[in-house]
């Protein structure tokens, strides 16, 4: 499985394998062990809503102790890392993922996709899905981003928040 592979499973599904909006975040660090949680949650406990428990590249919102919110944010250049059962077999892989690249593979999987007026403007773009509602935001690289080419939308974040 790679890093695509995921993406198009999430945007298709809606779902990051096992992972689901809806679920109890117990059932969710049952799967994925402790997140970090938010400094947020830290300060003022476990029952404030709407604010992410971390495994490294995967975010979970959690909203009366159930995720509400699925990320995975990835940077352009350098090696990112998610959990396992995420992405199985890949301690870290190459987080730069051309907006092209991703469109043309959810063609391919015929999942239906259209342009997010409200996250596209400026230097960032934004696409969600018909289906699932999965949204992806691309940016243009920053001067420290090594990539290939400086004139193309790059992934960096993909995400879904519970109906």
């Amino acid at each position: 499985m790679t890093l695509m592979d995921v993406l198009v499973d999430f945007a298709s599904t809606g779902r990051i394998g096992p992972l689901h909006c809806g679920m109890p975040l117990t059932e969710a660090e049952n799967l994925l062990g402790p997140g970090r949680p938010h400094p947020a949650i830290l300060m003022k406990g476990p029952d404030i809503d709407g604010y992410p428990y971390s495994w490294d590249g995967l975010q979970l919102v959690v909203t009366r102790r159930a995720v509400s919110g699925i990320w995975i944010n990835l940077w352009q250049g350098p090696t990112a890392k998610l959990p396992s059962v995420v992405l199985p077999e890949s301690e870290s892989f190459e987080a730069t993922v051309d907006r092209e690249d991703l469109v043309m593979a959810l063609d391919t999987a015929g999942c239906e996709h259209h342009v997010n007026d409200n996250l596209t403007f400026g230097r960032q773009s934004s696409i969600l899905t018909r289906a699932t509602d999965v949204c992806a935001v691309f940016s243009l690289p920053r001067r420290d981003n090594p990539v290939s080419h400086r004139d193309r939308h790059y992934l960096d974040v993909m995400h879904k928040r519970a109906a």
